[in-house]
């Protein structure tokens, strides 16, 4: 199994699919294979950031191999039963339609085992509610590129609290305008600008770090 997680983390998108279906063909468990492919994406994930050998294009690459080796073991998963780690509802914001940075986040999670429910691009507060209410996540994740994105995320975060859905709620903005500052300002629990920080946050607050 070590050669598909190598093979992820040197982004040899052919020979990680030749590995993952011979592994099928002899009968490999599918989890075990999954697994192999999470712990690719968690040390690309670790290496990426600032002063990390990774760049965004080699995570959107990860993202895309990961999404493949998914779509061939979903059918032999399907038996199986995977218990999730957590559930996030995430979108970009009411007027930003970036969609890289929460697409990658969103890869992340799924490799880490959690279950992400993507609101899209451009979502107004009131369809995060919903989600809210529907799905009953532990954690909400905003994101948006723009500065403009900070408002409406202030006014998701306001919205969210006035429908009494934000007490067992951790809320996290990510985008590249995003500081301490502005986080404290829109009353978020945490805030990021790189990709692999957010899923380490959001993995400690489940693991209750």
């Amino acid at each position: 199994m070590e050669e598909i997680t190598k093979a992820i983390v040197d982004l040899d998108e052919d020979k990680v699919l030749k590995l993952v279906k011979d592994k099928l063909d002899a009968g490999e468990d599918p989890l075990e294979i999954l697994e192999a492919g999470r712990k690719g994406m968690s040390q690309i994930g670790e290496e990426s950031g600032e002063g990390g050998s990774v760049f965004l294009t080699d995570l959107i690459m990860a993202g895309e191999i990961f999404r493949e080796v998914m779509e061939v073991l979903m059918p032999k998963l399907a038996d199986k039963s995977t218990e999730s780690k957590g559930k996030i509802v995430i979108g970009t914001v009411q007027g930003d339609i970036h969609n890289i940075g929460k697409d990658i986040v969103i890869t992340f999670l799924e490799a880490e085992g959690f279950e992400v429910i993507d609101l899209g691009v451009d979502v107004p507060p009131e369809k995060f509610v919903e989600s809210i209410k529907e799905n009953n996540p532990e954690i909400v994740g905003l994101s948006g590129l723009l500065t403009l994105s900070i408002e409406p995320m202030k006014k998701t975060i306001e919205t969210i609290e006035g429908a009494d859905l934000r007490s067992n709620l951790k809320v996290i903005v990510g985008g590249e305008r995003m500081d301490q500052e502005v986080s404290d300002r829109i009353g978020a629990d945490a805030w990021v600008n790189d990709a692999s920080e957010g899923v380490k946050i959001i993995k400690k607050w489940v693991e209750g770090g």
